[in-house]
């Protein structure tokens, strides 16, 4: 009986955390039919060897196969690294832990709440981050922070230059930052700090 119950609440947990939270906030119904099958998936798996005499540390090395094998097939963002383990942990918990339901389901509401808070607008304030390719070189920290201010209409918090091509006049660079407008731009301020945003 307690396996049914924790299968159930692993699949309502699952569903929260995919559609309720995850996919209301990031519209991405790819990764939603990933975590909830992933999910169900592991619960299976887990139940099977749980009633078998395989050991937990057998599930659990199943539980790293399956991350490399997903994080290998396609380039994800951190947050969804977050939800996509977090689906792993629902399943692992959901089979696993028919020796005390009561701890699991605790546990299971506790992975939902977790990220649900740390992937909310109300934490993160605002906070943006993009690969941005500017159209001139620039080596000087304090001008590129100037220029991507000037381009992004915000207050930049943190600037990685990853590329300066001197040879065709061009700056890739990770910005993390802020929305804090700034003096509206003339058109030649605006031409000037014409660029392209990558991502």
């Amino acid at each position: 009986m307690n396996t049914y119950l924790l299968a159930g609440a692993d699949i309502v947990a699952v569903l929260v955390l995919s559609l309720a939270v995850y996919f209301q906030r990031h519209r991405r119904g790819d990764l939603v039919t990933a975590f909830v099958a992933v999910n169900v998936g592991v619960l299976a798996v887990t139940i099977a060897l749980s009633s078998s005499a395989a050991t937990v540390g057998l599930g659990l090395g199943l539980f790293g196969v399956l991350s490399i094998i997903r994080l290998r097939s396609a380039e994800l963002g951190q947050h969804e690294i977050a939800y996509y383990f977090a689906a792993l942990a629902l399943g692992l918990l959901g089979g696993l832990g028919a020796g005390a339901p009561g701890l699991a389901v605790t546990l299971m509401a506790s992975v939902v709440a977790a990220v649900a808070v740390a992937d909310s607008s109300m934490l993160q304030r605002g906070a943006r981050q993009q690969v941005v390719v500017l159209d001139s070189a620039i080596t000087d920290e304090d001008a590129l922070v100037e220029r991507l201010e000037l381009v992004l209409d915000a207050r930049v918090h943190r600037a990685v230059p990853l590329r300066v091509d001197l040879v065709n006049d061009a700056t890739t660079v990770d910005v993390r930052y802020v929305h804090a407008p700034r003096p509206t731009m003339t058109a030649s301020e605006r031409s000037a700090a014409n660029v392209l945003v990558t991502r």
